[in-house]
């Protein structure tokens, strides 16, 4: 459990580490880390084959041999079918070893999952599992799902790397549906190193139309648009903000602001996208779904019920409007992609969290412009985002950045957070 991720894999197909050694020592670990941190719904042993990379998968993504119960207590369906980026996972040096824990709906609040790496911090979103997971080095490589940053927020919160990837309707086949037009994969994993080891060793860069990255160095627009009149950003994460540009400047790139005032109106529309199609959704699952939601989850639905006819038409139309204009955002401004915090402010602890009555705000609500926070850029666009720590604050919490790219552009995204990572060294993240 020692050897890094690359090591480990050079030693199984060398044979130096054997597939009963991997299999005990794996076990072992797994069982004791599982019993802390909680992110598992279901877990598979290692075949005899015994593959070195170990995936956890999202409860809400369907995978042959596994049931999925979307959060739910009294839920459950077996799927024949894996979805396509699982099926398409080299079996030699990949395995789904976990089903990982996801809140109700995906619009919970609450996993019961704990944060590996800073107990006293909420692990946060939807696929917290998936982050959680990875974090206590339960699996390698997590896959989730991202709406409005539900990937994202599980993994800054838990120190590790999420990317979102490119809206694409072709690859969420046997994923359960909240917001088709923003749903979209994501993926985590502990570092920005492994993310670049493991893309192309399991074929994830076969996915979509991904574009191979071009070479360096790169143009970056800081989105200004965080401060200002209409900016939210709390001096804690302006900090993060400003070590994660002296860090990509040292390492050779350049930096320019960038405002994107059009796309950033619409980030608390992004959420109502969100909630209506929620609540539309909920009147096809209504027969089969428990009848006893938790309160919060009824909560996000009632939000999605008040979003009426027009609005919802007028939203629908700014998106593919948004789509078909947003790439000539990147060319007016002569950028490869673009730099902003991941949040508002620091991640919330485990009480902060809890008192929430609703995961989606709603307009009204005392903390609205906070908590439409800044990942529905990247959702609304349909464009890949990835997040990684570049600091922590006087808790130990990570405090994170995000960059957007174009469509098809996560190799890119993957190299800059190699570079940013490399940059800003070790943060000392290691399980509790």
């Amino acid at each position: 459990m020692a050897l890094p991720l690359p090591e480990r894999v050079t030693a199984r197909a060398r044979g130096t580490l054997t597939a009963e050694e991997w299999r005990t020592e794996e076990a072992a670990w797994s069982d004791l880390a599982d019993a802390r941190y909680r992110a598992c719904v279901h877990r598979a042993p290692l075949d005899a084959a015994a593959a070195p990379v170990r995936v956890g998968v999202k409860d809400t993504v369907d995978v042959a041999g596994f049931p999925t119960r979307l959060g739910l207590r009294g839920h459950r369906h077996h799927a024949r079918v894996s979805n396509p980026a699982i099926a398409a996972l080299p079996s030699a040096r990949a395995a789904v070893t976990a089903k990982v824990v996801t809140t109700e709906l995906n619009i919970g609040v609450g996993s019961e999952c704990v944060n590996p790496y800073v107990p006293q911090i909420d692990p946060g979103g939807s696929s917290t599992g998936t982050a959680v997971s990875v974090a206590a080095n339960i699996c390698d490589i997590g896959l989730g799902t991202d709406v409005l940053g539900s990937v994202r927020w599980p993994a800054g919160q838990c120190g590790t790397v999420g990317l979102r990837m490119t809206q694409r309707t072709s690859l969420l086949e046997g994923v359960f549906p909240l917001s088709p037009p923003m749903d979209a994969l994501g993926w985590a994993t502990r570092s920005a190193a492994d993310l670049a080891y493991l893309w192309p060793l399991l074929g994830l860069d076969r996915l979509g139309a991904q574009r191979p990255a071009a070479e360096g160095p790169y143009r970056i627009g800081v989105v200004a648009n965080v401060d200002g009149p209409e900016g939210t950003c709390g001096p804690v994460m302006r900090r993060a903000l400003e070590t994660a540009c002296a860090r990509l400047e040292a390492s050779g790139q350049r930096l320019d602001a960038v405002r994107l005032d059009d796309l950033w109106a619409l980030r608390g529309p992004a959420w109502e996208l969100c909630a209506r199609q929620a609540w539309d959704a909920y009147q096809v699952w209504r027969p089969w779904v428990p009848a006893d939601l938790h309160e919060t989850t009824r909560g996000a639905l009632e939000v999605g019920a008040k979003v009426q006819d027009d609005r919802y038409a007028w939203i629908l139309e700014r998106l593919a409007h948004t789509r078909a204009t947003v790439e000539g955002d990147f060319d007016a401004a002569g950028v490869d992609a673009w730099l902003l915090p991941l949040d508002p402010a620091a991640p919330p602890d485990l009480a902060t969290a809890d008192a929430r009555v609703s995961t989606i705000p709603a307009p009204g609500d005392p903390d609205y412009d906070l908590r439409v926070a800044y990942t529905p850029l990247a959702s609304f666009a349909g464009l890949p985002a990835l997040t990684m720590p570049v600091a922590r604050d006087e808790r130990g919490a990570p405090l994170c950045v995000q960059l957007i790219a174009r469509r098809d552009h996560e190799p890119l995204l993957i190299r800059l957070a190699a570079l940013l990572e490399e940059a800003v060294g070790p943060l000392g993240f290691r399980p509790s």
